[in-house]
């Protein structure tokens, strides 16, 4: 039974990194704020049952059984799960959706989505990644810039909290920050190596969102200094971190305007034909089914962007039978993604006499140097390099050369030799061919059409790929490494939890869904500002620049809103 509509002046879907954002902009400029999530709800610190937990008190020393992986061999793939943070992902059978390639969706459906779980790197992208798309040719135009997110990026960057330095470079522009952790005596090496033998190349510390030295903003969310316990994915009772949950989502609170309904299953968005704007939003309750209708002038979609795509694709009515906004067939379409599948490791000989400090739960980036100013290589976009070195044990549990008592003690407690690594963070290209869609006879628990993957990697992204793997062997030579070893992992995309595009931000009507204020450019009261809006992929880390473009879309609403226009 559907229950009668309540009205608020803007409705936010999604509770995440992007929706915690439109809350607390929208609540700050005095608008009534209903959030909806999916999920159930999660209480800063109230709600991270594992936090505090020692490795010795998980039943399978923090995996989980045999049987689990069995029902769930997709969201046990994802990078940072385990017994410790499993409350905060989904199962496989609750959440079920359907490969038309092979593509792994990883989900957390919570208050806070994957803010508690997120990598928490926060590079600023470049004007070179904006630019380059429509420049080499591989992408629409951008309809805004750099200087557009700029003030946003250092108006999010003062308030989550963002350590790193500043260092000059043109590929990755500095920003807010707090101090950084600093280099291990390796990583130090790396750094001087770098500077020596690769002019054009930069490996900085890590800007990443995380305490340091709290300033009094963050004190004022209740938020204290990072521990540097790298347990962050387990909820972080210290606040040290950016989550929604500890910093978004409370502030909005404070203002008196914020209403959170979680397991809030969210339908569609419902369309006036007579105003030509939407009216609200149709959301289903989790547990017990019943239909709710909300309504508001404004709407924010931060579902995460293939649920964003999902929810306007099923958003059908008389004025656009394909999906709201979608009169040039493109919703859904030029799905984009990061490229995560190669890596390079080495052993790294000496600093027998050093040791890390604590567990420092950032790393090292080796900012972009493919094709920066002009196509130079043989594929298109760029690749950030997250790196860093470890020391391993000397002795390991199996192949002990000891098995019992003090001396087993000692012999596992010994320092081994450094390691160093290497990852990859690839620019795709969005392709009108790699797509989502929605099932013409698969419904969820819900009776919401289930979502269609269609998503594969192309020549470029093995061309990029090798490019990776040869210029990672060759900087691993020059830091002195041996036993260098390569890896392409082969894994589909998705696993990156990088997904973008199906409703991306442009100029023209013709050729994208968005404006550039996130605005529907068919429907000027619904703004999406999570990844589905994204244009092109870029080679940064995204959710930064997600809350960026959030702040300032919500600012932009809530001036229209007040001057009658929305």
């Amino acid at each position: 039974m559907q229950q009668p509509a309540e009205v608020f002046d803007a409705i936010v879907v999604g509770s995440g990194i992007s929706g915690g954002w439109a809350a607390k902009e929208l609540c700050e400029q005095g608008l009534r704020t209903l959030v909806l999530e999916r999920g159930r709800n999660v209480v800063h610190q109230k709600d991270y049952p594992t936090a505090q937990m020692h490795p010795w008190e998980f039943k399978y020393r923090g995996r989980m059984s045999r049987e689990f992986y069995e029902q769930n061999p997709l969201i046990s793939k994802a990078a940072g799960f385990g017994a410790d943070t499993a409350h905060f992902f989904i199962q496989d059978k609750d959440h079920p959706y359907v490969q038309q390639k092979p593509f792994d969706w990883i989900r957390g459906y919570q208050v806070g989505g994957k803010s508690l779980t997120w990598g928490r790197a926060c590079q600023r992208w470049s004007d070179y990644e904006f630019t380059a798309p429509h420049r080499d040719g591989y992408g629409i135009e951008w309809p805004i810039g750099y200087n557009d997110v700029a003030p946003w990026y250092s108006h999010v960057e003062k308030f989550i909290g963002v350590c790193g330095t500043k260092d000059g470079i043109e590929a990755m522009p500095d920003g807010e920050f707090l101090p950084p952790f600093d280099f291990n005596c390796v990583e130090k090496h790396m750094h001087k190596v770098v500077q020596e033998h690769f002019p054009d190349r930069h490996l900085v510390h890590a800007r990443w969102a995380h305490l340091t030295e709290p300033e009094e903003i963050h004190l004022q969310q209740g938020r204290g200094k990072c521990q540097a316990r790298n347990l962050c994915m387990r909820g972080c009772p210290f606040g040290g971190y950016f989550s929604s949950v500890s910093s978004t989502l409370p502030w909005a609170d404070k203002t008196g305007n914020l209403t959170i309904r979680p397991f809030s299953v969210v339908h569609s968005v419902r369309y006036n034909e007579d105003t030509g704007r939407a009216s609200g939003v149709k959301v289903i309750d989790t547990n017990t089914h019943e239909e709710f209708i909300y309504e508001a002038r404004i709407i924010f979609l931060n579902a995460s962007a293939l649920n964003t795509n999902l929810i306007l694709l099923n958003s059908n009515s008389s004025r656009f039978p394909h999906g709201l906004g979608n009169d040039n067939g493109l919703l859904g379409t030029h799905i984009g993604f990061h490229l995560y599948r190669g890596s390079v490791s080495g052993r790294m000989p000496g600093f027998g006499d050093s040791y890390m400090y604590g567990f420092n739960p950032s790393e090292p980036i080796l900012a972009n140097f493919r094709n920066l100013k002009r196509q130079e290589m043989d594929f298109v976009g760029g690749y950030t390099t997250f790196c860093g070195a470890y020391r391993e044990r000397k002795h390991h549990l199996p192949d002990s050369e000891v098995q019992i008592g003090a001396d087993f003690k000692h012999a596992v407690s010994e320092a081994g030799d450094w390691y160093i690594y290497m990852y990859m963070q690839g620019e795709t290209i969005p392709k009108k061919g790699n797509r989502v869609f929605l099932s013409a006879d698969k419904k969820d628990q819900w009776g919401i059409p289930l979502l269609v993957t269609e998503v594969g990697y192309d020549e470029n992204d093995e061309k990029m790929l090798a490019d990776f793997l040869e210029q990672g062997t060759e900087m691993l030579e020059k830091f002195g490494c041996t036993d260098i070893r390569t890896r392409d992992s082969g894994q589909a995309p998705g696993l990156d939890i990088h997904e973008m595009g199906g409703v991306r931000m442009g100029k023209d009507p013709g050729d994208s869904l968005l404006n550039e204020w996130n605005q529907l450019h068919l429907c000027k009261n619904v703004f999406v500002t999570d990844g589905a809006c994204m244009t092109s992929t870029g080679n940064q880390s995204p959710s930064i620049l997600y809350m960026a473009l959030t702040a300032r879309a919500a600012n932009f609403a809530a001036k229209e809103f007040k001057q009658g226009r929305l």
